[in-house]
């Protein structure tokens, strides 16, 4: 692979990475890794997310984490919301841009939010709108773009659907999310063929599970069409705790290793990232001695 011009690497280990881990995260392990982040020069990193805690434990205390961060200047931390609660939390903490999510398919949709997916559109719609008065950036994310753990494959027109419904809503960066990670590049590109028919390659991101080993081909394809946003966690952290066999983000360092051998600009200090992912590697296991020994917040 050889290119040229910027790509940009989206990270999201504070919360796509962590929000699936059994043991607790320590709200200081979380601001000592965001910070760490920051001084890779990342020009986006998501913080976490405002969603029930019942559902997704630990994402509790997002917005002391986003209240204690040390701020770079020029990187936007964002989180994700599910409801108005969440987004007036978020605000409240001083968050630089939101993310919604949607899915793809029915069975993940209902698994995932309890709603059709033209039930959870119609919420995002309302979200969105609220985001966009407050000036704030809106991203979308779209599960199970290429198969889904419930309905199986997923027929790209239907993806094309929800990421249109979510850019005339006010998202304005869609994330293609390959949620179990059997993507292969032939999938990709079927997808993005159709996928930017309507929208242009500028406003698509592409988030690629490593759980079959093929996520950086699955990048690769991406690039073939135009896409330069993608989602990678630290140390490859992460998965989603409603889709069975999830768990496999692509890792930062190895996407930034491919994207800089390849001949882009990733606008990060790979050195930074690479002691950014040592510390990210030692959560879980922090987290499963604090489990073991009780002790927990």
């Amino acid at each position: 692979m050889s290119g040229s011009g910027s790509v940009e690497i989206h990270e999201v280990a504070p919360r796509d990475g962590l929000q699936n881990e059994p043991g607790w995260i320590d709200i200081d392990d979380k601001v000592r890794l965001v910070d760490s982040i920051s001084d890779c020069g990342f020009g986006k990193i998501e913080v976490g997310s405002f969603v029930n805690p019942r559902l997704v434990p630990q994402m509790a205390g997002t917005g002391e984490v986003l209240e204690r961060i040390r701020r770079r200047p020029g990187t936007v931390y964002s989180a994700l919301v599910a409801n108005n609660r969440g987004l007036d939390a978020a605000i409240a903490a001083g968050v630089g841009g939101v993310a919604v999510f949607a899915s793809a398919t029915e069975g993940f949709s209902m698994a995932n939010v309890g709603a059709t997916v033209a039930d959870s559109l119609g919420r995002i719609r309302s979200l969105a709108g609220q985001a966009a008065g407050r000036r704030l950036p809106v991203r979308g994310y779209v599960s199970c773009v290429v198969e889904c753990p419930y309905d199986g494959r997923t027929d790209p027109l239907a993806v094309l659907g929800v990421a249109e419904s979510l850019m005339e809503s006010g998202c304005t960066e869609i994330s293609l999310g390959d949620t179990i990670g059997r993507a292969r590049p032939d999938d990709i590109r079927r997808l993005l063929e159709v996928v930017l028919e309507r929208i242009p390659a500028g406003g698509i991101a592409g988030h690629f599970h490593d759980t079959g080993g093929r996520a950086l081909d699955n990048i690769a394809a991406s690039l073939e069409f135009g896409v330069r946003v993608f989602d990678a966690s630290l140390a490859g952290l992460g998965g989603c705790p409603f889709a069975p066999g999830s768990a496999g983000n692509v890792a930062t360092e190895r996407v930034c290793e491919m994207l800089s051998d390849g001949g882009y600009d990733i606008g990060v200090e790979r050195s930074e990232v690479g002691r950014a992912a040592s510390m990210a590697r030692k959560l879980p296991d922090l987290a499963s001695h604090r489990q073991e020994h009780g002790d927990l917040e």
